[in-house]
């Protein structure tokens, strides 16, 4: 019996699978584009290939879609309705990959739950909730992930294409900072001044504005390998570019560790994505803060799923805080 972790990344679709003992995970990346291109049947029969199985040897599937904001539990996928989502509408790209694998799982008949994102109708700090949205589900996949290590204190922030960052105080998700509110990443950031006239001058639109409001877009590079290998030679305006995604991590990972402190708790801090991955930024941040942190890889969501469909499968009733409604 395997479980399988379902993350909707920006740019892919990341899977992972377990068994119930100690194991490595078995991981399989697939385009958000590609995944469009495909039939439901090919979805399935790839995750069966790749994992090395058949459906009816996977116990539990646990999937992230889009902004999860339309629940606040982790519930059966057959009873969620449009995807779990409010609408597709807004922040972020579209490209229906994400929906293809959706109804895939839901369609095949394997047991699955949808993950919620946390927004303003969840059971996290109310001051929070003066924001619509805190967090889309795969960044509750990093986190249990990062429970699952033993912490039950801690900050993680996920910088990426954008820059997400969630506290942890006593095994409860109590908040998060979503990408269009604070610090920037790669592609991604929030409005200011300038783009909020041009939103209104029709210039463009607020997601236009979102998602072109990154660090790369001011820096003039197309992806972060260019930009790596740019600060690599110390272009300035690289070096400037990591500087910024650091300090912006640093003070917002500060900024959850503020409410951590009204929890009674000072937490650990991880950070993942593909920022993460690069040891400039690493020691940037760690420099910023004062601490040492520890760097969790880009499988982490889909590896966190799994740990989630894995646990579910076992009896958990309940994950960082979030209510489980399912039973099979």
């Amino acid at each position: 019996m395997i479980y399988i972790g379902v993350d909707h990344g920006t740019t892919a679709m990341r899977f992972s699978a377990l068994s119930k003992g100690p194991c490595e995970p078995v991981n399989l990346e697939i385009l958000r584009t590609d995944a469009a291109s495909m039939s439901e049947e090919q979805v399935i029969s790839t995750l069966e290939k790749r994992f090395g199985t058949g459906r009816e040897d996977i116990g539990l599937i646990a999937v992230t879609y889009s902004m999860g904001d339309a629940i606040t539990a982790i519930e059966d996928i057959r009873t969620v309705q449009h995807r779990g989502v409010q609408s597709i509408e807004g922040a972020g790209q579209r490209t229906g990959g994400g929906s293809k694998v959706f109804d895939a799982i839901l369609n095949s008949g394997i047991p699955a739950v949808v993950i919620p994102g946390i927004h303003e109708d969840s059971n996290t700090d109310p001051r929070m909730n003066i924001f619509s949205h805190s967090t889309s589900p795969e960044k509750i996949g990093i986190a249990y992930h990062a429970f699952c290590k033993g912490p039950q204190d801690f900050v993680l922030s996920d910088i990426s294409s954008n820059t997400v960052t969630l506290g942890v105080a006593k095994g409860r998700i109590i908040g998060a900072i979503d990408a269009c509110i604070f610090a920037p990443g790669l592609h991604h950031g929030p409005l200011d001044v300038k783009a909020i006239r041009e939103v209104d001058l029709g210039k463009m639109s607020a997601n236009e504005a979102f998602t072109n409001t990154g660090v790369l877009k001011r820096a003039g590079y197309s992806n972060i390998n260019e930009l790596t290998d740019a600060a690599n030679k110390k272009d300035p305006k690289a070096l400037l570019a990591l500087d910024t995604l650091a300090l912006f991590a640093a003070m917002e990972i500060a900024s959850i560790q503020v409410l951590l402190q009204d929890y009674g708790v000072h937490g650990e801090i991880f950070i993942e994505g593909s920022v993460a991955e690069v040891p400039y930024i690493v020691e940037k941040i760690e420099q910023h803060l004062g601490v040492q942190v520890h760097v969790l890889d880009r499988w982490s969501a889909a590896i966190g799923c799994a740990e989630m469909a894995r646990d579910i499968d076992m009896g958990a009733r309940e994950i960082l805080g979030l209510e489980v409604k399912y039973g099979p």
